[in-house]
């Protein structure tokens, strides 16, 4: 890896996980044509949710990450957008009422297309096709000819995630967020549910809250903040291409940023050193996501780190554990400690959902939400014993009512499955599992409130 970057410095290096696309003419003319549209996101959108990420690292905000597993052009419509936006709203209130500090949002959404494969090809009624990378590479319908490569597909997944973010702007600014609305958000659609008491409880407190506090004269119409809020896209970096074309450099800063999304990550399976995934990322300043599984060793995290965040600059790196429920207790703590002895300011976070994916006794890809459960509170437990702070939760989610994920309060089960088995790649929670995986990282952040004792809370800004 030379001292020198570029945002083509990447294709010098070795690449996992890139298509191979049969026309490289053709893949030129698409990544010409994207790099002459509009950014997705601007650069002081990118350092403003680095703000935020540094108070999350400090132990002042928590950190709310979801969205889809992959995002698809045939779903993309006004009502699943809305539906997504409203169940993170639900999730955020749920832990900003219980950690007592901001919320941090950020979805999977507007640029998650890309999806890395443990395998190349896949075997469908006994013919054996190309894998399906995401819509954005590929169809999939099982055919050879969907499943070929289509440069053009980044075009489309350009102006899908450009009108996305158009319709997310709104909603987050335009009264959509209104904490007036709590009841709705908090009952709505999950007013049936074996948990809907947890769900009007929380919305009473709140409103009575709102209440008190109009009576002091504050109230959403002259304080903003409780009207709006602030909410920022990621998506993993995968597309290295389609990133390039989309990278561009501040005016007010010269400093280079991924105008794709707010937030990149790189996976657990192209996050090799001397890669071309972390050569493109250590180059953009946006806030970046690094997944940690299970081969991650404590010396190659902390030279990942030396490349990624060379400053030990808050809220610039995030590190997403994602190990098996199984698997937290013999891999986290001796990363959290070299990361701890360092003395290096980054965030932590948990995908409790990548390693636990199995295969159900009727054949589909599922993540039972025992598992999760498991996952999330081993992460808080680790982090509590070694003086660290558990800063995030990353989950795999969608504000549809799929059943692709087992388990949860209305106890799918295996049978239940292909009832709305809806995912075009991995399984997601469903909009009640999330708001109760909120609920149980609520609880977490309670013993966490209670040990560090009493604090100034600063709000995300």
């Amino acid at each position: 890896m030379s001292e020198r970057w570029s945002p083509s410095s990447w294709r010098d290096l070795p690449i996992e996980q890139s298509p191979v696309y049969p026309d490289l003419g053709a893949l030129a003319a698409a990544e010409a044509q994207l790099a002459t549209f509009p950014p997705l996101v601007f650069a002081g959108e990118a350092r403003k949710l680095k703000r935020q990420l540094a108070k999350v690292a400090m132990g002042e905000a928590f950190l709310l990450q979801g969205g889809d597993c992959a995002e698809s052009f045939a779903e993309h419509s006004a009502d699943n957008i809305r539906d997504f936006f409203r169940v993170l709203l639900q999730m955020a209130v749920v832990l900003t009422y219980a950690a007592a500090s901001p919320v941090v949002k950020v979805g999977r959404i507007a640029g998650q297309f890309a999806k890395p494969r443990s395998s190349p090809t896949e075997v469908i009624d006994g013919v054996e096709l190309p894998i399906y990378r995401g819509d954005i590479v590929n169809g999939t319908e099982a055919t050879p000819a969907a499943r070929i490569p289509d440069p053009r597909r980044q075009l489309e997944a350009y102006r899908q995630s450009a009108a996305t973010l158009n319709l997310l702007r709104a909603f987050a600014s335009g009264g959509y967020a209104n904490l007036d609305f709590v009841h709705q958000w908090m009952l709505g659609f999950v007013k049936e549910s074996p948990q809907s008491g947890r769900y009007r409880e929380v919305a009473d407190r709140i409103a009575d809250a709102l209440n008190f506090m109009r009576a002091c004269g504050i109230d959403p119409e002259s304080h903003p903040e409780l009207r709006t809020t602030d909410f920022f896209t990621s998506h993993e970096a995968l597309l290295l291409g389609f990133e390039q074309a989309l990278t561009r450099v501040d005016s007010t800063t010269g400093d280079w940023y991924a105008t794709s999304g707010h937030m990149i990550w790189i996976g657990d399976r192209t996050r090799q050193l001397d890669h071309a995934h972390v050569e493109y990322a250590r180059g953009v300043k946006n806030p970046i996501g690094l997944k940690c599984g299970p081969s991650l060793k404590p010396d190659e995290l902390m030279r990942l780190i030396d490349v990624l965040d060379p400053d030990n600059e808050p809220g610039r790196l995030t590190l997403i554990a994602r190990f098996g429920a199984d698997r937290v207790f013999d891999h986290l703590p001796g990363l959290t400690r070299a990361v701890k002895a360092e003395g290096r300011k980054v965030v932590w976070s948990c995908d409790p959902m990548h390693g636990n994916t199995i295969k159900s006794a009727s054949g589909y890809k599922t993540r039972p939400f025992d598992r999760i459960l498991q996952e999330a509170r081993a992460f808080f437990e680790v982090h509590r014993a070694e003086g660290t702070y558990a800063g995030g939760i990353h989950v795999e989610m969608t504000g549809n009512n799929v059943t692709e994920c087992t388990g949860g309060a209305r106890a799918i089960s295996d049978s239940d499955l292909r009832d709305r088995y809806h995912t075009h790649c991995d399984p997601r929670l469903n909009a009640e599992q999330a708001i109760e995986l909120a609920f149980l990282v609520a609880e977490e952040l309670k013993k966490e409130r209670v040990a560090r004792g009493p604090r100034q809370v600063v709000a995300a800004e």
